[in-house]
């Protein structure tokens, strides 16, 4: 394992929130990051609301509570799937190209990937990736970002001591 990675999880949905429908996705995924990249410093199932998921990921960022926030959820094309939206309004510069391998490579699982509209970005010194709601595209998902997570994290930190291109 590499340096560890403090990571929060959001899990984005108005029927866990509410203890309707239990979440699972973010249990998951918070085991997979104490397996494999570090500690998870906070879990919160948030509603589908605009503002609220806005004020979760700006108190974690501002904060500097964590280096990574996993948001699970809301990336779809239901009327009430807003997290891209609520991303882009809080992060400081976008990350295209994590969101469009994570379309690719999960294009290779479901045709469905292309339905996603997750992005991902940074703000302050916080990396922020949306992935999709359910527990299996989650697991995927982590397992297609966890290489690279390490060195964003250095990068966004402003810590690289080399590019780690394969080909050097």
């Amino acid at each position: 394992m590499e340096a560890k990675i403090n990571t929060a999880v959001l899990t984005i949905s108005t029927r866990s929130s509410a203890g309707v429908r239990e979440d699972t996705s973010g249990p998951a995924l918070c085991e997979l990051v104490m397996q494999k990249l570090g500690k998870v410093v906070h879990y919160k199932v948030v509603p589908d609301d605009r503002d609220r998921i806005i004020s979760e990921i700006k108190k974690i960022c501002d904060d500097g509570m964590a280096d990574v926030i996993f948001t699970l959820g809301g990336t779809g094309l239901a009327p009430s799937d807003v997290t891209p939206e609520a991303t882009r309004i809080v992060i400081d510069r976008e990350v295209p190209g994590i969101s469009e391998t994570l379309r690719l490579k999960s294009m290779e699982k479901t045709d469905r990937a292309m339905l996603s509209r997750g992005i991902s970005g940074v703000r302050k010194n916080t990396l922020i990736i949306n992935m999709p709601g359910s527990e299996k595209a989650v697991k995927e998902c982590f397992d297609i970002v966890r290489p690279v997570l390490g060195h964003a994290v250095e990068l966004i930190k402003g810590q690289v001591k080399d590019c780690g291109r394969k080909d050097e």
